[in-house]
């Protein structure tokens, strides 16, 4: 009894002093939070350069300059040595004005979903950790807002990393029912897709955050299927399409963060999703769990399909992440992935990069750094790989849309 009674002791400290630690460290980053983000503490996206916005709609620098001294379209800022700047919602303006006055290229400049286009929901997936999955997904939703698109992106990872990196500290700005578990939950305290679904400082981009309160959802389904409340449409793996084809309509791409586990979220997820995307480093370590990875989405989603699951994906694509091109192992795996899955391996590869590392040491992307926070060449050669990536899954999308 003696014995027992220390243990539980012990036990109690050991949880106190966790407890005591996950406090002092969220006072901190609340604090840090403050010191990145005055005065209100929420993020706020930078504005473009001409040349920046140019790239991004698809129009040349003189042409924007044009349209200024015309008195054109949405006047730009004007700084030291006349540099012309716009807001994100100036740019999203400027879209709007080229799509009226060049009605020809308006699809480029206005690409939402046409009716008859199909929503797009696009699943992140590996449960190896540290496969630059939410960077995946962040950047993926970032690069699709940029270009004009109605983005939703659902944090389904209940560390929530996606949701920190658009300025929130789950723990203390994420109440009870506010992730996609409030849409998905058993009881009476469900509540609509709409209800979880928040603005985010990024023009174009909704979240629905997440937080632990995910894992209500894995404890909780066991139990469901024990007491037999799951049938038909109410069925686990169902849910979370559910909630996404409730708000459809208000957007043309969802990008799902995936937690790094094969649970009840991520078979969601999977059976929710229209593509699905895996990421991968070039390392044999992650490409032997890439391997456990795939056998166990393929056994777990082959019973899904059994129970009346539908796994009808537009297209599968593995994403290589963090790849140090002067690697010569990591290009032998990039090589080995190539050869053995072709066409299926992007053809671009997210680089390896430091201004990617500092950029996310504030919580933003490259999208959102202030040039000259990191080197200029560091810096375009991050953004030009990422671009690259996005721009592949984008013609993939835009294929699946006929155009």
């Amino acid at each position: 009894m003696a014995a027992q009674a220390s243990a539980q002791q012990k036990t109690g400290e050991t949880l106190a002093r966790i407890s005591r630690q996950a406090q002092v460290l969220s006072a901190q980053l609340t604090v840090l939070n403050e010191q990145l983000f005055p005065p209100t503490a929420k993020k706020r996206l930078r504005s473009f350069s001409s040349g920046e916005v140019a790239r991004i709609v698809g129009v040349s620098d003189g042409y924007l300059r044009q349209l200024s001294l015309d008195g054109l379209g949405p006047m730009p800022a004007t700084g030291h040595g006349g540099r012309r700047s716009y807001s994100a919602d100036q740019v999203m303006a400027l879209r709007h004005y080229l799509a009226e006055a060049r009605p020809r290229e308006a699809l480029d400049f206005l690409p939402f979903r046409r009716p008859g286009d199909k929503l797009q929901v696009i699943a992140v997936a590996n449960f190896k950790g540290g496969s630059a999955k939410t960077t995946t997904a962040l950047y993926l939703a970032q690069f699709l807002a940029l270009k004009g698109h109605r983005v939703l992106a659902i944090d389904l990872d209940p560390q929530a990393s996606l949701s920190a990196m658009f300025g929130y500290q789950p723990e203390l700005e994420i109440g009870e029912g506010e992730t996609l578990y409030g849409a998905l939950r058993y009881d009476r305290e469900r509540r609509p897709m709409s209800a979880v679904i928040r603005p985010t400082y990024f023009h174009g981009i909704s979240l629905v955050p997440g937080n632990l309160e995910l894992m209500e959802f894995e404890h909780n389904t066991p139990q469901a299927m024990i007491e037999g409340k799951l049938r038909g449409g109410d069925i686990f793996f169902r849910r979370v399409d559910a909630c996404i084809r409730q708000v459809e309509d208000e957007f043309d791409v969802v990008v799902i963060d995936c937690p790094p586990q094969l649970g009840y979220l991520t078979m969601g997820a999977l059976n929710a999703a229209t593509s699905l995307l895996v990421t991968i480093h070039p390392q044999m370590v992650d490409v032997a769990s890439m391997s456990q990875f795939l056998l166990m989405t393929s056994d777990l989603m082959s019973v899904i399909e059994d129970a009346g699951g539908a796994l009808n994906y537009d297209f599968i694509r593995y994403v290589v992440t963090r790849h140090d091109p002067n690697d010569v192992p990591e290009t032998q795996i990039v090589a080995l992935l190539r050869n053995l899955f072709g066409e299926d391996v992007l053809r671009a590869t997210a680089w390896k990069s430091t201004a990617i590392a500092n950029a996310g040491l504030t919580k933003q992307s490259l999208y959102e750094l202030e040039k000259g926070l990191v080197g200029r060449g560091a810096y375009d050669r991050a953004l030009e790989s990422v671009d690259a990536v996005n721009s592949e899954i984008l013609q993939l999308i835009r294929k699946v849309w006929g155009r």
